[in-house]
């Protein structure tokens, strides 16, 4: 049986958070529809952040309220505080999972929520216990986990101590972001490995970003070291707010693509992935990152015909 490798759609959330011109509602809700009928089986479709700080994601609870995915795939939502879950927690029965984030760096952690790491590990940990108690799964999302842009190499001992916290405080599964894309396979590699004996009982994800043209092969070089859950984002949308120039997320027809060439498991339609890609370029108005999405799936059959 081919193995199989868990992928975490994220594009209506870290995709679209970071799009200039707002999506109309209506064009969000059919998008996630189209998704959540790919054969993906985890789907991040929103954020309860401030309105203020995130205009693109205002309408959370309308987008929650519109989708109608097939019951056997878990919704999930971001959390940024305790004010966020309050608010979700009104929409409960729509969602089975939060993620929660923090950054790695002090510096990017101040730009990214104003608050130091320690100040969000404490309130994460009160979040966390929260969530639980409402039957809730959570992951813990730690950003530049990798490498930062303002202060460059980051200890894998921090970020493992951090994860370490996390769990701890009742995450299920821990995504190691490279939110900048300063990861390499060789440095991948080697953190997953260390971070597979620290966290032998965690669910580990690996959270790539294309900045650098380098994503698929950290997705590689993860894949091993032995992880089996990744994160991406239809069309290759997002990046983030701080610092200007971080690109999007790799792509998840570029990953579904490659992993079922390789001859994982995915469950995905990647015919399907790549027909929602193209919908989003419509309602976006301009070509996305994607390769798959201009060249299209490998096509052996017909190269054989």
């Amino acid at each position: 049986m081919p193995e199989h490798v868990k992928i975490r759609e994220v594009g209506p959330r870290d995709g679209f958070q970071n799009e200039p011109e707002v999506i109309a509602t209506a064009d969000k809700v059919r998008l996630i529809d189209m998704l959540s009928r790919t054969g993906v089986r985890r789907l991040e479709v929103t954020s309860f952040v401030r309105p203020d700080v995130i205009p693109q994601l205002a309408d959370a609870r309308e987008v929650l309220e519109g989708i109608d995915p097939p019951d056997d795939v878990a919704l999930s939502v971001l959390i940024p505080n305790e004010r966020g879950l309050d608010n979700a927690l009104e929409l409960r029965e729509r969602f089975g999972e939060v993620n929660l984030f923090l950054s790695a760096s002090e510096t990017h952690n101040r730009k990214n929520v104003n608050r130091s790491v320690e100040e969000s590990l404490s309130g994460l940990e009160r979040v966390v216990a929260r969530a639980r108690e409402a039957g809730l799964r959570c992951e813990g999302v730690i950003s530049v986990s990798f490498g930062c842009p303002y202060e460059g190499h980051v200890p894998p001992e921090r970020v493992f101590a951090i994860a370490e916290r996390l769990a701890a405080a009742g995450c299920e599964e821990v995504a190691f972001g490279d939110t900048t894309g300063m990861a390499n396979p060789a440095q991948v590699g080697e953190f997953f490995r260390a971070a597979r004996e620290r966290l032998p009982d965690v669910e580990l994800t690996a959270h790539f970003h294309n900045t650098r043209g380098q994503g698929l092969a950290n997705v590689f070089a993860a894949l091993e070291a032995g992880v089996r859950s990744f994160e991406s984002s239809f069309g290759e949308l997002g990046g983030c707010p701080v610092p200007k120039g971080a690109t999007g997320n790799i792509a998840s027809e570029d990953l579904v693509s490659m992993l079922h060439e390789m001859g994982y498991e995915t469950g995905i339609d990647l015919n399907a992935l790549i027909e929602a890609g193209r919908e989003a370029q419509r309602v976006l108005g301009r070509p996305l990152g994607s390769h798959v999405l201009t060249a299209g799936p490998v096509d052996w059959q017909g190269l054989s015909a």
